[in-house]
């Protein structure tokens, strides 16, 4: 017998299909701004401090590679995969990520506002006020990892899942959802934006969690 799928009224995110090709070793002695690297591994490097503003990054990995005050705004990273870097102070405002997987990334203070993602997973790792303000998220997976204090604000989000992973004092302030997946969620803390949350899906015991929250937001004050 054939089991049909249940029907959620969400629909999934499609996941990046990363294949890399034969990867060459990165020669250069540091970034360039505007730079084209294309079908490179960049291995345990330290980054910080380099700019690389405005760069492509194509079918290259990044791997274990310090990116302390790196700057890559306006950079464009597509059918890559960044594996264990880690830094402070990021800077990826503008930037666009297609068919990316980001793999336990540790990170704070990392700038992804106006950043355009489609078809990226995030997996494992911790990333500490990790900024997407305004940012575009299409098709994109959250998974194993820890985002604290994470700011959303006026973002746009569709087809977005959190799976297993923990959002601690999240900001949804004016962010706009369709098909957004929390239900997963294994730790979720609303710092604002409670209004923000129309479009995504919960569970019934979010709901609850959640209900003080919701309730302060409409005004209803609840007595026993």
């Amino acid at each position: 017998m054939v089991r049909k799928a249940r029907n959620t009224g969400v629909a999934a995110a499609r996941r990046p299909e990363v294949r890399l090709p034969p990867l060459g070793p990165f020669g250069g002695g540091g970034l360039e701004p505007d730079g084209d690297y294309d079908g490179l591994e960049l291995a345990g490097l330290d980054l910080a401090g380099e700019n690389g503003s405005g760069a492509r990054f194509l079918d290259c990995a990044l791997r274990d590679c310090v990116l302390d005050e790196t700057s890559l705004t306006g950079a464009r990273f597509i059918d890559s995969v960044l594996t264990g870097v880690r830094g402070v102070g990021t800077d990826l405002a503008g930037a666009s990520l297609r068919d990316v997987e980001v793999v336990d990334a540790r990170m704070g203070g990392v700038q992804l506002h106006g950043a355009v993602l489609e078809r990226v997973v995030v997996r494992g790792g911790k990333i500490d006020y990790l900024n997407l303000r305004n940012a575009r998220l299409k098709d994109v997976v959250f998974e194993g990892c820890v985002l604290s204090e994470p700011d959303f604000g006026a973002a746009q989000l569709e087809r977005v899942e959190f799976r297993d992973c923990a959002l601690r004092q999240v900001d949804f302030s004016g962010v706009r959802m369709r098909d957004v997946d929390l239900r997963h969620v294994a730790e979720l803390e609303v710092a604002r934006g409670m209004e923000g949350l129309s479009g995504a899906v919960i569970s019934t015991a979010q709901l609850m969690d959640l209900a003080p929250a919701f309730a302060a937001q409409l005004g209803v004050r609840v007595e026993d």
